[in-house]
């Protein structure tokens, strides 16, 4: 029996792009390479409250909201652009940007965009190195922001 409607399977995991305005020199935003990207998080804190004339029960009302640290890696090149960036911020100089990580479909097409606004880099991470291995280099940068925004 053959299937019939619109398949709607999810995206890979593997194919996207990471967006940064402003760092790179030749003025493109779009940075190929990363191997990995995490910490696409938003919570808020949870503020407990109970009013005196109720018995039990405690009320949870919303707090702050929170956005964790984006964390990005890829392999270590001759390019220095984000040490570069986060030098800015060790020289007190702090350059906050906005910036995307781009989920692409199958035809390489943008499917969703996690928007991220008033980043920096908090932490740049080099390479481990180790004679007796043959793996990649790889650098990592953590991007604090002050929001994430999904927009499809």
């Amino acid at each position: 029996m053959a299937a019939t409607g619109d398949r709607n399977d999810p995206y890979s995991a593997f194919n996207f792009l990471v967006e940064i305005d402003g760092v790179f020199p030749d003025g493109k935003a779009v940075v190929a390479g990363f191997s990995e990207v995490s910490g696409l998080e938003s919570d808020s804190d949870v503020i407990e409250y109970r009013n005196g004339n109720e018995d039990v029960t405690k009320r949870k009302l919303p707090g702050l909201n929170k956005f964790t640290n984006i964390t990005l890696k890829r392999g270590f090149t001759k390019s220095a652009d984000l040490w570069k960036w986060r030098k800015s911020v060790t020289d007190g100089k702090v350059q906050r940007l906005s910036g995307a990580v781009v989920l692409l479909d199958e035809a390489r097409a943008p499917a969703l965009r996690y928007n991220f606004r008033g980043g920096w880099p908090s932490k740049w991470t080099g390479p481990a190195l180790h004679a007796g291995t043959s793996e990649v280099a790889i650098e990592t940068l953590e991007i604090a922001c002050e929001a994430i925004e999904l927009e499809q």
